[in-house]
């Protein structure tokens, strides 16, 4: 058989491979999609619904140091994105707990009153079903938020706090301009995959890498689903969520050792395509200034500073993320 022919054939198959480990169409839940770690669930009961909680949790892979990471994702993404931050750690001896939240990943779309407190009383609930009474927490973005009231409700079972170019260092009420949950789920059931991809690419001053598509058109796949409507009004649920409850004002409250990781390019404000006067958006979303301003707030809390890097340290620059992440947790 010509080696041109077996070539051809390996690269279809290659093709057929890679596209059924990305469905076109995934439901509100993800179903068909591979997260990295086995996932399971946890039931909850929220409003009289009853609800499942999606989470990975990956045992260390070298000798276990007793200690135990929670991952907490940001809100336009989902728990598999972790998936080298939870290599490093795992081989590092730690217990990783990755729980995509109500409203997001393969986690249940619910219909509810989205809060951060009551986020943080899920995630706590699933610590305790877990067995674990005491860990790091880890937030990215809105997981950024969520792990500041994780942090202030639970000082006891938060052994350290660590905040990747977490959203809520400012109040956005004070520039971004109000709007209804109806219009912002009016404005969710519009996008598309080039709608996401244009937000995504915000993330990368340097250019939008390639890989990153991995964890782009899961999203994309759900906006041609059926029930896709659950997933835009949980999107606009959670928005408002976020505008609503700001976490700037209490950074002072926080006791536990705090490293905070900050892309000194991240420019990122909740709500940016709302503000209309150029002067204000320019003012607004300048983490190299909010960073030290919260580290400052924050008693005895270190500050690590990454250079040319955006709103996504441990995807555009894991070397130096997991660098900072490993020295501050050892």
């Amino acid at each position: 058989m010509p080696r041109s022919f077996l070539l051809l054939l390996f690269l279809l198959l290659l093709a057929s491979t890679s596209a059924s480990a990305q469905p076109a169409v995934l439901n509100a839940t993800l179903d068909g999609y591979d997260y990295p770690y086995p996932v399971k669930t946890l039931p909850l009961k929220l409003e009289g619904q009853a609800l499942r909680m999606a989470y990975m949790d990956v045992p260390a892979t070298a000798r276990p140091n007793g200690r135990t990471v929670v991952l907490l994702h940001g809100k336009n993404f989902f728990g598999a994105y972790w998936r080298e931050t939870i290599k490093v750690l795992t081989a590092a001896g730690f217990r990783v707990v990755v729980p995509d939240q109500i409203g997001f990943g393969k986690s249940d779309k619910a219909d509810i009153h989205y809060s951060f407190h009551q986020l943080a009383r899920n995630t706590k609930h699933l610590l305790d079903t877990l067995g674990v009474k005491n860990a790091v927490i880890v937030g990215h973005s809105m997981g950024g938020m969520l792990a500041t009231r994780f942090a202030l409700l639970y000082p006891e079972t938060t052994e350290k706090l660590v905040l990747e170019n977490p959203i809520g260092l400012e109040d956005y009420r004070v520039g971004v301009p109000f709007q209804s949950i109806d219009q912002a789920e009016a404005s969710e059931l519009k996008s598309t995959e080039a709608s996401i991809r244009k937000y995504h690419t915000t993330y990368y001053p340097n250019g939008y890498p390639a890989a990153h598509d991995q964890w782009l058109l899961p999203l994309a796949a759900q906006t041609k689903s059926p029930d896709f409507p659950k997933v835009a009004r949980a999107n606009a649920l959670t928005f408002d969520m976020i505008y609503q409850q700001p976490v700037s004002y209490e950074f002072g409250r926080i006791a536990m050792p705090t490293l905070l990781i900050i892309g000194q390019q991240d420019r990122t404000v909740v709500g940016k395509g709302l503000i209309k006067d150029p002067k204000l958006l320019a003012q607004m979303g300048q983490y190299p200034a909010l960073g030290r301003r919260t580290a400052a707030q924050i008693k005895g809390a270190k500050l690590v500073e990454l250079n040319k890097v955006g709103h996504i340290p441990h995807l555009e620059a894991p070397a130096q993320f997991h660098q900072a992440l490993l020295a501050f947790l050892k």
